[in-house]
């Protein structure tokens, strides 16, 4: 069944999960409110989404296994977001390929994406031109005829409004099949006809090399990590790892892990149940330094841990 809806989130962690076509992380890098907006709309085989956020961060997180999924921003002057290290324009749109993806955004910000199954996209490119839109791993930036753009823009918009006023309208299947079919046509027109850009190879291997990196991430939630031990884990000799993470994250590794581990403990406080206490989440992340570690916490939170645990 097809429907639309419009959620609002004031912390990162449940905002997550709004990210229907991928798996993400989301680490807000500045004090202040956490606020966002996602407008979701799913179709018969087209999920579209739209958001607004508030806060600076980064992003990272895979896309889901069978689905292609494509990000453009909707507003022209806004705060830089950069994809996998490289800036996104407006009027571009983003293929995410790599299963490994980062974003980095200033903010008070605005974006979109759009992905379907694979096959659907493969049909339909055949179908509208005659040919599939090429499947390949490399990541691509495609620039549309700017007509063709608007067009996608404009069709975007309206279906998310409609979600905002009358989600009613998703429940009509002729309404469905008829948005669906124009938004994939508009889709596959903009995909095809549009200027390509690709990474060059040393680019790809910082992406690698930054995947490499997430991955053993992954793999120890919760231990703190060293920078040595992640170069000899990842195979990486550490001024590589630092060229690769300032340009996918905006910072080194030494400055990322810190951010990721204050969020998880962050999230664990949020999670505690009353027997817990602060400086038992605190070493359990690595923080040793009580003091320094509240002091930090403070700073990026705007509470002390203690608030924190209490609520």
């Amino acid at each position: 069944m097809s429907w639309g809806r419009v959620l609002t989130f004031d912390d990162p962690f449940p905002y997550q999960s709004a990210f229907r076509a991928a798996d993400m992380e989301l680490f807000p890098t500045a004090k202040g409110e956490f606020r966002a907006e996602v407008t979701q709309v799913e179709l018969n085989q087209l999920w579209m989404a739209r958001f607004h956020e508030k806060l600076p961060r980064i992003q990272t997180g895979v896309i889901k296994r069978g689905r292609k999924a494509f990000g453009f921003l909707t507003k022209a002057n806004q705060p830089e977001l950069y994809s996998c290290g490289r800036p996104l324009s407006p009027g571009e749109i983003h293929v995410n390929n790599f299963e490994v993806t980062h974003h980095k955004s200033g903010g008070d910000f605005s974006s979109a994406t759009v992905s379907l199954p694979r096959e659907e996209l493969a049909a339909a490119s055949v179908a509208i031109v005659g040919r599939e839109f090429p499947d390949t791993s490399a990541r691509q930036f495609i620039r549309p005829n700017p007509r063709l753009m608007e067009r996608l823009l404009a069709l975007h918009e309206m279906v998310g409004q409609m979600a905002k006023t009358t989600p009613d309208l998703f429940a009509a299947a002729e309404v469905v099949r008829a948005l669906e079919q124009q938004l994939v046509y508009t889709l596959v027109k903009c995909l095809t006809e549009g200027t390509v850009s690709t990474t060059t190879t040393g680019t790809l291997r910082h992406d690698l090399i930054v995947a490499r990196f997430e991955e053993f991430l992954e793999a120890n939630p919760n231990t703190p990590l060293y920078l040595t031990e992640v170069c000899a884990a990842i195979g990486t000799a550490e001024r590589t790892l630092r060229i690769a993470c300032e340009e996918h994250v905006g910072m080194g590794p030494i400055r990322y892990l810190h951010l990721r581990r204050m969020h998880l403990v962050r999230r664990a406080l949020l999670r505690a149940d009353s027997s817990t206490t602060v400086t038992r989440i605190a070493t359990d992340h690595g923080f040793w330094e009580l003091g320094r570690f509240s002091v930090a916490y403070r700073q990026l939170f705007g509470e002390v841990p203690s608030v924190t645990l209490k609520r």
